[in-house]
């Protein structure tokens, strides 16, 4: 990653730009975004910005729509193919691996070629797996169109550099901050509306249903957003300069070492997946080999990222004072937020006294709060970011969080108790999340935005593959209920799952706190 290290390129400034500053850790301190709120003079932002801000948001509210529409279908779907709910998790697991790996390449791909082009790729390999989606007739179409579509979920990086790209720094909290809202938005609506989708026309329609929506905004995309181009032009150069005497690579992007962290992540993944399905002697010796697997992958991907340039991932970005507490805040975030919706789910559809007695309706109505609330201070938050700064909304998010962590343990007997510490635990969990996505963008290298995101993007899906998983092993411990057929979670379970989310509530607070030090030294 040549311009993230002082270099001397040819004893000369190829491309006449002002070279950065660097910061102690060896990694390019970004020099054009304040740290603190907007103390600069008011500035205006064009029309054509926020078009583009709406185009580009519209991205991520398409694909989160289409996933929550497809949870309430997954009864059907194992009922159409006749399936185990073993192998109905791989339905969100393929996708869910495939963009873990794809995203930090896309980020790369963004910064080496071009944010638009990458991004039009990929929302067209989405559209693509969305299409074949709405035909599949058997699992194993229904996965390979859950591959293709989790490809469609990397364009994130290359979005949040065309946003980059667009607003001046005092204002890039607002664009970053109603972007993520996005997620939030399709999340509530795809709840709202996705039941109503399958009972009336079936599983398959909840992909069909998007692509034209999905199509418009990409094509849009592709005919009236416009982007910087000097940071990939600055890279291209780089990447034909001798700027090290160590190996260099034969391609512009570090093929081995993208096989191998692909490799690092999906045996990872599908371990945690196999947990998720339940550990038995059946299953153990594949679940430890995939841990195996991941282990001698991670080991060989240090090594090539150590001798190769331009390496695929500089580790010393790994070591960046403000940006490693960040992606340790996203992966809190992913295993939070991904441990509280299975838990609910359970909690509410279990039969009583071990839970409500509900059925999927009542779960999602459980659930809406939650998404509402985060939506809402997903919005706002920007705000906040911008008077004060975005440690302290870190900090302030972190300490709500374990508040109605506490409020979860303690208080959820009844559906309106659960909903409204889900709601507190939501807000503090989005305002977090807003202002650590916030830390990260505008602390990267700007012709490095694109990996960097790719990497908190890449932590955020790890945390969101651990998280169901560490509560399918909290949720092992099983009670019975004299007259009902099964067994189902204790009550015990749900206290250490939630005691799990006030411990990394703990934890957003001491990195936040953490990054408020460097940020102060820096």
């Amino acid at each position: 990653m040549g311009a993230i290290f002082p270099l001397t390129i040819n004893n000369a400034n190829p491309l006449n730009m002002k070279m950065p500053k660097i910061d102690n850790s060896g990694l390019t301190q970004n020099t054009d975004t304040p740290k603190g709120g907007d103390t600069e003079s008011p500035i205006t932002i064009g029309r054509r910005a926020w078009f583009t801000l709406a185009l580009l948001s519209s991205t991520l509210l398409t694909v989160f729509f289409s996933e929550t529409m497809l949870l309430p279908a997954i009864p059907e779907i194992i009922q159409d193919f006749n399936i185990t709910y073993g192998t109905a998790a791989w339905i969100f697991s393929a996708y869910l691996i495939v963009a873990a790996v794809m995203t930090p390449v896309a980020g790369r791909l963004s910064d080496l070629y071009g944010k638009k082009k990458v991004l039009f790729i990929l929302l067209t390999i989405y559209i693509v797996g969305l299409v074949a989606g709405g035909f599949a007739d058997n699992i194993s179409v229904l996965l390979a169109t859950r591959i293709i579509q989790g490809v469609g979920l990397a364009a994130v990086p290359a979005a949040f550099s065309l946003l980059r790209d667009t607003f001046p720094p005092a204002k890039l909290a607002i664009a970053i901050g109603v972007f993520g809202s996005a997620y939030s938005a399709g999340s509530v609506v795809g709840l709202l509306v996705g039941a109503n989708i399958i009972q009336n026309f079936g599983w398959h329609a909840t992909f069909l249903a998007i692509v034209p929506f999905s199509a418009l905004v990409t094509i849009m995309i592709a005919k009236f957003v416009k982007e910087d181009k000097k940071s990939h032009q600055m890279n291209a150069v780089e990447s034909t300069d001798n700027i090290s005497s160590r190996k260099r690579a034969s391609f512009p992007i570090d093929i081995k070492g993208v096989v191998a962290l692909s490799v690092t992540i999906t045996s990872f993944l599908i371990a945690l997946t196999l947990i998720q399905i339940g550990v038995s002697s059946q299953n153990i010796l594949q679940i430890a080999g995939a841990f195996v697997v991941s282990a001698i992958s991670l080991s060989i991907f240090v090594i090539l990222e150590r001798r190769i340039v331009p390496p695929f991932l500089d580790l010393r970005l790994l070591r960046h004072k403000i940006l490693l507490p960040s992606y340790i805040l996203a992966i809190a975030a992913g295993i939070t937020m991904f441990m509280i919706y299975p838990t609910i789910v359970q909690l509410v559809r279990s039969p009583i006294p071990l839970g409500f007695g509900g059925d999927s309706v009542d779960a999602a109505n459980v659930q809406l709060p939650f998404m509402i609330t985060f939506l809402v201070f997903a919005s706002i938050t920007p705000i906040i970011i911008n008077k004060i700064g975005s440690v302290k909304p870190m900090i302030i998010g972190g300490v709500i969080s374990l508040i109605g962590a506490v409020g979860l343990t303690l208080f959820h007997s009844t559906e309106f108790a659960l909903s409204t510490s889900l709601a507190i635990v939501a807000s503090g969990l989005s305002i977090t999340m807003t202002a650590t996505w916030n830390m990260i963008v505008s602390s990267s290298p700007k012709e490095f935005t694109g990996i960097s995101v790719g990497v908190g993007a890449l932590l955020l899906f790890v945390g969101m593959a651990i998280g169901p998983a560490l509560a399918g092993v909290y949720m092992e411990n099983h009670e019975t209920v004299e007259g009902i057929e099964g067994s189902y979670p204790s009550a015990g379970s749900y206290n250490l799952i939630f005691l799990t989310v006030g411990l990394l509530s703990g934890v957003t607070v001491g990195f936040a706190l953490m990054l408020r030090r460097a940020t102060h030294s820096a």
